[in-house]
């Protein structure tokens, strides 16, 4: 079950589906139908089934955990696995551990949120946590700030993976042939920041670091991939003749391959799979200093910059832009590190995970 129908936690459940499904198991979704996740599950071969639920999370929970527990009731699954923290919230209100629960925050939802809706959002992290079997954490920076909020569950650490057959490496022809086909200068200097515009993902960060990146590299193009499709993307329309917007694409292999350098300035995150895909790729990252990305931007592929800091942030970009060697090293050493983050080893443990409940 997952309100988001978008994004990393759609792609996420779309392979676990597909995985799941070649162990034999019978596969359920309940989720919005809004998004490309409904129809995506239903071409792995599971069954969709609809449930409408906003992000937010406001009075209408009550008719989402009605909803959802109707659904329960109607489908009586063996487990139920709630994805991100709508359907963390409204699920564990209306199972209760009546059943079999994985709990799976993708990102703890008080981050999110500041002031009182914050610490309320902590509070029912700590409460709800008696209400799931396991919880389960994509990076150990995740459960990290978990425990250190309280949170007394039984936490498993799954790492988000990457699939290393799809996500290639990505040489110069490679990436002379992307530019020609995005329509992107073959000499430019070019950075490529995804995800939807929004506070998480600190595009405006990025923006506010760009001026200074251009003054030292007049060659240096930036491209938000996904940023467009955000309703608060206001930014935008500030930007200069240097910085280009697209919508989300399905597939980013080709924009990793144009890319000499992926930067992440997100203010929190889970385990980010855009961090993994780049790597896979042999793209070199700039990301901020946060849980989740820590783990994975060691500083022969990257750097990390404390969060929010746009100094720091252009700082990092130019020195990997304006110095070949560490993009030829980075863009070797990216790949390597990629190979320990392998989505067959992930999925296989979280099938694990999963059976040694059904069959306590």
């Amino acid at each position: 079950m997952a309100q988001p129908t978008t994004g990393g936690v759609y792609r996420y459940l779309t392979k676990v589906c597909r995985y799941q499904l070649s162990l034999g198991w019978r596969v359920l979704v309940a989720s919005p139908t809004d998004g490309p996740l409904a129809a995506d599950v239903q071409s792995t071969g599971a069954r969709h089934i609809p449930w409408q639920a906003e992000r937010a999370p406001d009075l209408a929970v009550i008719r989402e955990t009605r909803r959802l527990k109707a659904i329960v009731d109607a489908i009586s699954p063996d487990i139920i696995h709630l994805h991100s923290s709508k359907a963390g919230l409204a699920g564990r209100l209306a199972i209760r551990g009546s059943r079999p629960t994985i709990f799976q925050p993708h990102g703890w939802s008080w981050l999110a949120i500041s002031g009182p809706a914050g610490h309320l959002a902590m509070r029912w992290e700590r409460l709800a946590t008696r209400w799931c079997d396991r919880l389960i954490c994509v990076g150990s920076g995740e459960a990290k700030v978990g425990r250190l909020a309280g949170l007394k569950a039984t936490m498993e650490i799954v790492r988000n993976g990457v699939d290393l057959q799809e996500f290639q490496f990505s040489d110069a022809k490679a990436k002379d042939i992307a530019r020609q086909n995005l329509g992107l200068s073959p000499s430019a200097k070019i950075a490529i920041c995804s995800g939807r515009w929004s506070l998480q993902k600190g595009q405006d960060v990025l923006c506010s670091a760009w001026q200074s990146v251009t003054s030292a590299i007049p060659a240096a193009r930036l491209v938000f991939v996904g940023a467009a499709d955000g309703d608060d993307n206001r930014h935008l329309g500030a930007l200069d003749e240097t910085i280009s917007s697209v919508p989300a694409v399905p597939d980013m292999r080709q924009w990793y391959a144009a890319a000499d350098l992926v930067v992440i300035p997100s203010r929190w995150e889970g385990l980010p799979l855009t961090a993994l895909e780049a790597l896979a790729s042999g793209r070199p990252i700039v990301a901020s200093s946060i849980p989740g990305l820590d783990e994975v931007v060691t500083e022969d592929v990257g750097q990390v910059v404390p969060a929010g800091d746009a100094d720091e942030l252009a700082s990092a970009i130019v020195t990997w832009l304006t110095k070949p060697s560490n993009i030829e090293s980075g863009c070797a050493a990216a790949r390597k590190r990629a190979s320990l983050f392998d989505e067959a080893d992930s999925l296989s443990r979280l099938a694990a995970l999963t059976i040694s409940l059904v069959e306590r």
